[in-house]
């Protein structure tokens, strides 16, 4: 055996000390005389020679010089292989240590042990190798890989750890029968491996040799000693046996397990680093915080490292997604982060992002909803695709790979870039987007509407071929650059929503949104231009008719108008929309009018479309038709409320009839209109032709500089749309306690800010003009903290409980300084109940601080981390405050020198 070169470079040492070396266990071979080791019958003498075993590691077919040089496979020796005259060889004379002497005669004990025991079965047994079938509670089976049979044993046959013992483990055993039954059973059985063996245990070492390069494009091997009752030993290793992307440098602490390849050569793998020589500095990014501990992915490996906010360096506290440098160290059998600092933004890059654009097409799209959120895979979608060089390649992608949430499809075709981790060289597929010829190519029927109203998030079509509303969500949208704005036209594919638990009710919603040019989408098909006609009925909007319109009113269908006009001496009438109409010029009952006539391509309905009035009726204009000026007072869905100049009436107008995009309108703007009377009443008025006045065209009068203070003893109508008078009520207040105040009107514009919602008993400071109105009111309220809870598009909520279970309300609108919320920030607010309603809500909400968010790419790689699941866990119950409520002492401490008091 010494004449193997395999064995040269562990020569001198006496590896039967080595208890480690011991425990390995090897697939061995059976020889053609029904022993599964090498008999040895060509054996020689090992005299003058090195053995790397004892003496009863050894067997030779006679005695003396007859002595067999063959070793048995490492850690399978059971003191039965030798007995047939072995002990009485050679006992290798050269060797003098004592524990050789001490093993043989553990061995020869062992051996007499096995052969009282045994009736003599086991000297010509047969050991046969098998897999692991099936595992029970104190039993199992094993299938054969020699011949179609199925052994039953019991786990007091097997030599190790029985916890180590899987299904799918490799074995070999001997076959033996049961004593009562007479079946034919599996026993004395050992673990082994088809390639490498590992020891179970990890050995603790030093690296003396590092990996150099050969000069020639390879490496040379490393090597690592350890100590192992009192004697050293050398094991080689290479770059892919050390864990994470790290270079071991001489003197390095290591921990490793010894491997042994089917050949026989040991070596070091699974090297981890535990303590550098010199501390090796780690980037990484923070992925994730608690209270006084976070988790840092790391950038040389695809791991998380835990890490104690204590270990920070830097005077500034360490923040979500924050690029950091760090050591690593071992501390209760875990790594952890320690010594950390923060580096500037962006110096840590994961993935390399080819620059050139790939097109393939999808072959596993990823599951959105209930099926998505069970995926094990991070990266579960499949894209086929051809390589630079011309062959089919497959990559992977997820979630956030797409540019947006647009639902994808098998067979779509996509643009792509490929993106290269830098640490584990994965590829994937990102920035995919959909392509216009995967609609071609899908069958899937495409259908054309218009954006009709947009929400937090969602919005609804109206669409050319279905008379309902349809739903869509703006992830659908496959420009993700391009805003949603009601009026978009849109191209999108209709599918019935599966998140509908009742059949009955199956929702449908629009997917795959394309946006198309402006003009693009046609609801009607014209049949005919330019006809003359008189108008016999107004068009009135249902909620026309009333003072305050309330929101299901302005939902519903608006009544059509109808027109007369005659054809070849026929007379017909057909129906008119509002919407069809000049906006500027509404026609009225008697005008005549010019239209096109046009059929609805959803139900087939023929109207007039492109009414334009040519001449007005003798008396038809109701109104007085002066020009008249105010201020907006009030803004709802879709309509609004002017407030007049003398202050004490308001005037109903609808969007329809402004001169400009109702979107930008604000409490207080200066505009023009002209009164209308609307419906049969004749009392009804309406503004029209609403136009906004530049800011100061409308003279204000002068504002005494005197500020009195008082409260609110009427509020306005558009806080109390029950009351009668328009115009709110101030009493001021006086030294002389029981005494009535001065009281003073107020309207819009005497309100500092707009939006204040002013009730009865708000205590305010205010001012009064040359007309003897109140100005410059500002009410005075308590403010208030919270943090926000969550952010809806023009709403959100508040942590702040006013009822049990129910988060504080709060507008957009309310936001100061437009400033954009989202959870976590910490904000200022004034809270105002309604007296009307009894619901309150948050105003004047200013915004104090902001939360970190985590980044959105570590956010797809989030994964949650358990720090230990068996150990005893603490539970915060209540966090420390100090004597003044807060979450320390306010006073600052002072630094003095050792030995000197502060006075």
């Amino acid at each position: 055996m010494s004449s193997d070169p395999q064995w040269k470079s562990f020569q001198p040492s006496t590896m039967d000390s080595d208890t480690a070396i011991l425990d390995f266990k090897t697939l061995s071979i059976a020889s053609p005389n029904g022993s599964p080791y090498n008999s040895g019958a060509n054996g020689s003498s090992n005299h003058g020679h090195y053995n790397h075993y004892p003496p009863n590691y050894s067997s030779g077919g006679g005695g003396g010089g007859g002595g067999g040089g063959s070793s048995f496979p490492i850690g399978t020796f059971t003191g039965r292989e030798g007995n047939d005259g072995g002990m009485n060889g050679d006992s290798n004379t050269n060797s003098s240590s004592s524990s050789n002497s001490n093993s043989f005669s553990q061995a020869q004990s062992g051996q007499q042990s096995q052969q009282n025991n045994s009736d003599g079965a086991y000297q010509n047994a047969t050991r046969e190798t098998g897999i692991i079938e099936k595992l029970l509670h104190s039993y199992g089976f094993i299938q054969c890989c020699e011949r179609q049979a199925r052994l039953f044993f019991h786990f007091s046959q097997f030599s190790g750890n029985i916890e180590h013992l899987k299904i799918g483990d490799p074995v070999e055993f001997e076959m033996t029968y049961d004593r009562r039954t007479g079946k034919p059973i599996a026993s004395f059985i050992t673990k082994i491996a088809p390639e490498v063996v590992l020891s179970e245990e990890r050995v603790t070492g030093n690296v003396t040799t590092e990996i150099r390069s050969d000069g020639q494009g390879g490496e040379t091997q490393g090597r690592i000693s350890y100590e192992n009752r009192g004697e050293c030993f050398f094991l080689p290793y290479n770059k892919d046996d050390v864990e994470g992307n790290v270079t071991l440098r001489s003197g390095d602490k290591v921990s490793f397990q010894i491997a042994a390849n089917p050949r026989g050569n040991l070596g070091a793998s699974h090297v981890r680093l535990e303590n550098p020589v010199h501390p090796v500095r780690y980037q990484g990014v923070v992925c994730s915080m608690k209270e006084s501990f976070g988790f840092i992915e790391r950038a040389d490996v695809v791991k998380e490292i835990f890490f104690h906010f204590s270990e920070s360096k830097n005077k500034e506290e360490i923040r979500l997604g924050d690029d950091v440098e760090f050591t690593i160290q071992t501390r209760n059998g875990k790594e952890v982060a320690c010594n950390i600092t923060v580096l500037p933004r962006g110096s840590i890059i994961f993935e390399d992002v080819n620059e050139e654009t790939m097109k393939g097409q999808v072959l596993k799209p990823f599951e959105r909803g209930q099926n998505g959120r069970h995926q094990n895979d991070p990266l579960p979608g499949r894209i086929k695709y051809r390589a630079p060089d011309h062959s089919e390649s497959e990559v992977a992608f997820g979630d956030k790979d797409q540019k947006g949430d647009f639902t994808l499809r098998h067979g779509d075709w996509v643009s792509f870039r490929l993106a290269t981790d830098r640490r584990d060289s994965l590829k994937r597929a990102t920035d995919i987007s959909l392509l216009d010829e995967s609609f071609n190519v899908s069958g899937e029927r495409r259908e054309q509407g218009v954006v009709t109203a947009v929400k937090d998030g969602y919005g609804f079509l109206k669409c050319v071929e279905r008379e309902p509303k349809l739903f869509f969500h703006f992830s659908e949208v496959l420009n993700v650059d391009k805003d949603v704005s009601v009026g978009d036209e849109v191209e999108f594919t209709m599918i019935q929503d599966q998140s509908s638990t009742l059949v009955s009710n199956m929702r449908q919603r629009a997917i795959r949104i394309k946006h198309l040019p402006l003009h693009t989408v046609k609801f009607e098909n014209v049949m005919e231009h330019s006809v003359s006609g008189v108008v016999t009925k107004d068009v009135l909007p249902p909620y026309w008719n009333q003072r305050s319109p309330s929101k299901n009113q302005s939902n519903e269908k608006p009544e059509p108008g109808t027109i007369s006009y005659t054809v070849n001496d026929s007379k017909k009438t057909i129906t008119y929309y509002l919407k069809d109409c000049d906006h500027k010029s509404i026609p009225k009952v008697g005008d005549q009018v010019e239209f096109d006539i046009a059929q609805v391509k959803r139900n087939k309905e023929i109207v007039a479309i492109n009414v334009k009035v040519s001449q007005r009726a003798a008396g038809g204009d109701r109104g007085d038709g002066a020009l008249h000026q105010g201020y907006i007072a009030a803004l709802k869905d879709g309509f609004g409320f002017i407030e007049n100049l003398a202050h004490d009436m308001e005037v109903f107008f609808h969007f329809s009839n402004l001169d400009g995009d109702g979107n930008k309108l604000e409490l207080g703007n200066e505009v023009e209109f002209i009164l209308n009377i609307r419906g049969t009443s004749g009392t009804c008025m309406s503004a029209e032709n609403v136009k906004v006045l530049p800011k100061g065209t409308l003279k204000s009068p002068t504002i005494l500089p005197e500020v009195l203070d008082g409260k609110v003893v009427r509020p306005l109508r558009s806080v109390n749309p029950d009351q009668d008078q328009y115009a709110g009520l101030i009493q001021a207040s006086t030294d002389t306690e029981g005494e009535k105040g001065a009281e003073y009107e107020f309207g819009i514009t005497s309100l500092t800010n707009k939006r204040e919602l002013l009730q009865i008993g708000d205590p305010v400071h205010f001012q009064v003009d040359s007309q003897g109105r109140a100005a410059n009111v500002v009410a005075i309220r308590k403010k208030r903290r919270a943090t926000v809870d969550s952010v809806k598009g023009l709403f959100g909520f508040l942590a702040y409980e006013v009822e049990e279970g129910k988060k504080l309300f709060f507008h957009m609108t309310e936001v100061k300084d437009n400033a954009t919320l989202q959870a976590g920030d910490t904000v200022d607010f004034v809270l105002v109940t309604k007296h009307r309603t009894g619901k309150s809500s948050a105003c004047n909400v200013t915004k104090v601080c902001e939360n970190t968010q985590r980044p959105e790419r570590l956010i797809s790689r989030l994964r949650t981390t358990s720090v230990d699941d068996t150990g005893p866990k603490l539970t915060v119950l209540r966090q420390p405050k100090g004597p003044d409520g807060t979450k320390g002492f306010s006073i600052a401490r002072v630094s003095r020198l050792p030995g000197v008091g502060v006075e």
